[in-house]
């Protein structure tokens, strides 16, 4: 399809959706829900016995109609939010920040929960089929997960090219059951029910309205996942907001059709209810008869179900990027990979889903009652947006989109109340307790980015740059081509360059290492100074950052940390780590700069050696112990966290820092900075 010419090309435009690659990217949680909706709705009037089934048709056709109020309401809030968000959006735009976020929680666990059942309930199909299976369910969840996920990481595109399929066969093979079914005068085939006791009241006369609400609420479950297009609006091709609703009009259509199709062969074939059997298997049976058709059927609900987690993969990400872009969520999460996916959200969703599994053992009657509550609420937070969204903007048949939204709004409202009411000993106080937290959860993150914000002047014109004098100190354990380059480098960062040896007082072996360095530092001659600093309760080095601080306050220092950073990754085990511990110490008490100059081994490295070592002349330095390369494992035994700046390689990290050779502070352009008195 043409893109838009007054649309500028996007970046990453070919691993956006079309609107084909969108229904199969993020309507499998809602196409998959015609698997459970009709039954749902089944389960609950069977309590009235063979009256309370007579009503399965007219439940479903309001359930249908708000379908149609939903799709028609989402539609626009595709148009008036293009950059993708759906209810968070909205709320946030028309209702209020706290509303946003309100809505928010509610679709995050809407879709974490979503990826859960999904996963489990196409398991569970699976094992139903093949019972020897059920013991490892727990392990076929979570290799679905990762599947699923890993698809995710390479991009949306990807993931929809490889759905189209599977989401083909299940809608064409239900459409084709409800074809034949309505030309059949009978059930052709109930082998399926056969030998399973029926799940129906006997003796009850009455339907009550609220039986039909409580059916009406759980049929609802059928709604779910209608607001993933709304929300991932950004992940479509130019022009998004058009492809966008086509998808949405189209999800809606074939939703529809599938639910009323269904519901008017169950009247048809006077399905009911039976335990270990699921309303869809006898409508297979009863429409296709007990062939190769019904287990087509079967065997593409059973994957269906399986993906329906994609649609989370798919709009998931995208809300968390638009929540970390308004300071509610870290902003990692705005990130995306070279195929115009968000890496972390995708890996954050998965994470989440995997304790879920864990918890609830792969069982998914653990996880149904939380789930639906959270789209409910989006939903109706969603819908009263629109209301006044439609009222402040007052376009030419307003009055009709607004009732219509109020009255969505409405239904929705009442469907969340009765499925809380109704299900919150079964589960849903969790949900009830979790979407606060989640509010408070982004209200903290928004105060950090906010304290952080004040306190570096974000949005405010900084003062002028002005010049300060500035101190390099290296810490240095021997001498080595690395503490050549780190000389090098840190003469090119400061005005004057200090370097700083660090010994134990206590330790005979320690101190002659200590002089020997020394001894060679004098033979070597840098023009660089060589302080001594002794093991206390503190660290030496960030103690004598602070003495520098304390005595001269208007210096700026930098710590330049040298390591060896190794051409083969499994060499990095034998490295000590001593440069990540002592950035960290160095952080933690000082606010000195710290730069780890990173020193790489391999073919570049070893051909830029110094002159001096390629003809093997110059003065010839003792090695201590451990101050070869990858000599020693972790150095010399006993010397645990040994001299400060051991951080080059395994044993020995190495470092100095100097100006230039011949070269004081004074030659800087001014005096230099005396030496701290010990403290």
């Amino acid at each position: 399809m043409p893109s838009d010419p007054a649309s500028p090309v996007r970046p990453g435009e070919r691993h956006r959706l079309t609107s084909l690659q969108g229904l199969a990217a993020l309507s499998l949680d809602a196409m998959a829900s015609v698997a459970y909706g009709p039954e749902a709705i089944v389960l609950v009037l069977a309590t009235a016995g063979g009256v309370g089934l007579g009503y399965t048709l007219p439940v479903t056709l309001a359930i249908a109609v708000l379908l149609a109020v939903l799709v028609a309401s989402y539609r626009q809030v595709i148009a008036a939010f293009p950059d993708g968000g759906g209810a968070y959006a909205v709320a946030r735009a028309h209702l209020g920040r706290r509303a946003g976020l309100t809505a928010a929680a509610s679709l995050v666990l809407d879709y974490v929960l979503n990826v859960a059942v999904s996963v489990t309930a196409g398991v569970a199909a699976l094992t139903s089929a093949f019972p020897s299976l059920y013991p490892d369910r727990l392990w076929l969840c979570l290799g679905v997960l990762a599947l699923v996920t890993v698809v995710n990481l390479r991009g949306i595109v990807d993931s929809a090219r490889a759905f189209i399929v599977p989401t083909a066969v299940f809608v064409g093979s239900i459409l084709t059951l409800i074809a034949v079914g309505l030309f059949r005068d009978g059930p052709v085939s109930t082998e399926t029910a056969a030998g399973h006791a029926p799940v129906l009241a006997e003796n009850a006369t009455t339907v009550g309205a609220l039986l039909l609400i409580k059916a009406f609420a759980s049929g609802c479950s059928a709604l779910t996942g209608v607001e993933a297009v709304a929300n991932a609006v950004p992940s479509f091709k130019a022009p998004a907001a058009r492809r966008a609703q086509r998808t949405e009009v189209a999800l809606g259509a074939l939703l529809g059709v599938m639910l009323i199709g269904l519901s008017i062969l169950i009247a048809r074939f006077r399905i009911q209810p039976v335990e270990g059997v699921t309303v869809l298997a006898q409508l297979a049976d009863a429409s296709l008869g007990h062939g190769w058709g019904f287990y087509v059927v079967q065997f593409a609900t059973v994957v269906l179900l399986a993906l329906a987690a994609n649609t989370s993969f798919g709009g998931l990400p995208v809300l968390m990027s638009l929540l970390a872009r308004d300071n509610f969520l870290p902003h990692v999460f705005r990130l995306k990979a070279d195929r115009e996916v968000h890496r972390h959200g995708v890996l954050a969703l998965a994470g989440v889903a995997t304790l879920l599994l864990l918890f609830s053992g792969g069982d998914t009657n653990t996880l149904v009652p939380l789930f639906a509550i959270g789209v409910f609420v989006g939903f109706t937070i969603c819908q009263a947006g629109m209301v006044v969204h439609w009222r402040s903007r007052r376009s030419p048949g307003w009055r009709t989109r607004a009732f219509l939204s109020g009255f969505g709004a409405l239904l929705t409202g009442v469907s969340t109340i009765v499925v809380t009411a109704t299900k919150f000993t079964e589960g849903a106080w969790l949900i009830v307790l979790a979407l606060p937290a989640l509010v408070v959860l982004f209200e903290r993150v928004h105060r950090a980015y906010g304290h952080i914000d004040e306190r570096i002047a974000l949005g405010r014109l900084p003062e002028a740059p002005h010049r300060e004098r500035s101190l390099v100190i290296v810490p240095v354990s021997h001498l080595s081509r690395l503490t050549s380059e780190a000389l090098n480098a840190a003469v090119s960062m400061g005005d004057e360059v200090r370097a700083v040896t660090v010994t134990h007082r206590q330790d005979p072996e320690d101190q002659e290492a200590s002089r020997e360095l020394r001894r060679d530092w004098e033979r070597w001659s840098p023009g660089v100074e060589l302080s001594s600093e002794h093991r206390t309760i503190g660290r030496p080095v960030s103690e004598y950052v602070r003495r520098i601080y304390r005595y001269h306050p208007n210096t700026r220092v930098t710590v330049l940390i040298p390591e060896v950073e190794p051409d083969r990754l499994w060499q990095r085990l034998l490295q000590n780590q001593r440069g990540a511990v002592l950035a960290h110490a160095v952080r933690r008490d000082t606010q000195a700069a710290i730069c780890r100059l990173r020193f790489r081994l391999g073919p570049q490295a070893h051909s830029r050696r110094a002159p001096e070592a390629q003809s093997g002349r110059g003065p010839q330095l003792r090695r201590g112990p451990g101050a070869g390369a990858f000599e020693g494992g972790a150095g010399r035994p006993g010397a645990s966290g040994a001299r400060a700046g051991d951080t080059g390689r395994p044993g020995a990290g190495s470092g100095s820092s100097g100006s230039t050779p011949g070269r004081s502070g004074a030659d800087t352009g001014g005096a230099s900075i005396p030496r701290p008195p010990r403290s």
